[in-house]
């Protein structure tokens, strides 16, 4: 059975949804919603309490101020507060892409609150040595989707990530009008500070947080490979594979559960 629950925070609303039972465990990205993590959600429900929700801003966790910025730092203080709404003091995290970002920003902001996070690809570009370039590149995006809308946007992302741009075009099916601002929040208010969210290494390293750096096993040819490459680096560790690319969660989601449950129990 899965509940659904809202919960207030400084300047907005945060809907999320809990499952299952067992030792807690967050999963999450941005800017994807807690739908896209559903069947994800539902395959580890099996024997863990597991959390989704909607980052501030996407569908259906709404601002007082539309207009603002969503930063790590602001969804890692959103996170913080879901697992005191539970009556946690802790969890496991799963978070990809920008969710792996907002768990790394949790860990530094909020010492105590994480057991073990799994940032899996987070697009951490100021790691790498042509973050000069990457950045213009992330600002042209932001510039074509103000000229040219979101399909256009969403190629061009896609395109920039590495993906064959011949067998992605923008968001799977037809966009919906919440596909449409969710796409505005991306490109306007979040892709620029994700990506240029710069993580605090040695608050990291001195964390009593286990940090499992995941890539897709079918990952190399993606920028977030290189990211997650970098971030292992410098947290000495080994990056782990997961089953599939960046999104491979959606396509084989049970076999993908199964290999959270591998590391969560290493």
């Amino acid at each position: 059975m899965t509940t659904t629950h809202t919960l207030s925070v400084p300047g907005g609303r945060i809907h999320y949804e809990v499952r299952g039972q067992g030792p807690l465990l967050l999963v999450m990205g941005a800017p994807m919603d807690a739908a896209a993590f559903a069947p994800l959600a539902d395959a580890l429900a099996r024997d863990h309490t597991v959390v989704t929700h909607d980052p501030r801003g996407i569908s259906r966790s709404t601002l007082d101020d539309p207009e603002q910025d969503s930063t790590p730092e602001l969804r890692a203080d959103d996170v913080a507060a879901l697992i005191e709404a539970v009556g946690a003091k802790s969890a496991d995290l799963f978070g990809s892409s920008g969710g792996a970002v907002t768990g790394l920003a949790l860990i530094a902001r909020h010492p105590g609150r994480v057991r073990t996070l799994i940032a899996h690809e987070p697009p951490s570009i100021e790691l790498l040595p042509d973050a000069s370039a990457l950045r213009a590149m992330t600002e042209e995006n932001i510039a074509i989707y103000q000229r040219d809308g979101v399909g256009a946007a969403w190629m061009q992302f896609m395109k920039n990530a590495g993906f064959d741009v011949s067998e992605h075009a923008g968001p799977p099916g037809e966009p919906t009008e919440q596909d449409f601002r969710n796409s505005a929040r991306f490109f306007l208010h979040e892709l620029r500070g994700t990506t240029r969210f710069v993580p605090d290494v040695a608050a990291l390293r001195a964390s009593e947080a286990r940090i499992v750096v995941g890539i897709g096993e079918t990952s190399r040819h993606l920028l977030t490979y290189r990211t997650s490459v970098a971030l292992a680096e410098r947290l000495g560790v080994q990056p782990v594979e997961f089953p599939g690319d960046h999104g491979g969660f959606m396509g084989e989601p049970g076999k993908f559960a199964d290999a959270i449950r591998n590391v969560l129990a290493g």
